[in-house]
């Protein structure tokens, strides 16, 4: 049997998604409660991998099983040995040919950045931030190069072991809510770091220190050495990913609402 969940965790708590050694990951902690259900041995695979410090509000996740268990058993079962930092917000029974990363069309992320000369002490962990004042209207100019289907070498880690660079981005957006901006990008993957990256470039856009148009001429460049550096992790939140009606999952999309 073959069971899909969404999962929502604060990623400060967590050395990323992935296993670890020490069983610092979100995944060390999500196996470990569903063990506690199942009574075997459990390996996950997500939708994708987030680092450390970085949120999910909607990651995507399913696991084999030889336990019988009603549906609420991986839900509400699995969240009593979680850590609070951790929920499973929908579990559902799919087809063996489910593939929680493989099926997925598409991954969705939103950055909240705070804009003030004093960070907010209270949210220190949940929303990035930059001390100058950022004007919205070039982020918003810059942001707009990077729609469409590209070569995303400049944003993307040393260290990304993707066969690939090139990405097909369909949402690129920026908007201001006082003072917060919020960054919202959709492609059908994702490199490693990029969306930092790309926040960092931006921000370097709406801060003055560069014109728009550097985010077309890196992309052209294709030098990662070339780019602004890697901004901060705490912002960054996994907020859905697509998959086809025909797998039949509950709402895979979630929406942040500015703390």
């Amino acid at each position: 049997m073959r069971i899909a969940l969404g999962v929502e965790y604060n990623g400060a708590h967590f050395c990323g998604w992935q296993s670890q050694p020490n069983q610092g990951g979100v995944q060390d902690a999500l196996e470990l409660a569903i063990q506690k259900v199942a009574t075997h041995p459990i390996r996950v695979h997500a939708a994708g991998r987030t680092d450390t410090g970085v949120h999910a509000l909607m990651q995507v996740v399913h696991f084999d099983t030889t336990a019988s268990r009603p549906i609420t058993a991986w839900m509400r079962g699995v969240n009593a040995h979680l850590p609070e930092a951790v929920r499973v917000v929908w579990a559902c029974e799919v087809s063996d040919a489910f593939h929680a990363r493989f099926s997925a069309q598409q991954r969705s992320y939103q950055y909240v950045l705070f804009n003030q000369p004093q960070h907010a002490a209270i949210q220190h962990d949940r929303v990035g931030w930059y001390h100058q004042p950022l004007q919205i209207a070039p982020m918003q100019q810059a942001i707009a190069y990077l729609r469409g289907e590209h070569d995303f070498s400049a944003f993307r880690a040393s260290e990304c072991q993707a066969k690939s660079p090139v990405r097909c981005m369909t949402v690129a957006e920026v908007r201001q809510v006082g003072h917060y901006f919020i960054f919202e990008f959709s492609a059908n993957a994702f490199l490693q770091h990029q969306v930092r990256n790309m926040v960092g470039a931006l921000i370097y856009v709406g801060a003055g220190k560069q014109d728009a148009s550097v985010i077309q001429s890196l992309l052209n460049a294709r030098d990662r050495t070339q780019s602004p550096p890697t901004f901060s992790p705490n912002g960054l939140y996994l907020t859905g990913v697509q998959y086809g009606a025909e797998w039949g999952l509950p709402d895979t999309q979630r929406q942040l609402t500015l703390i």
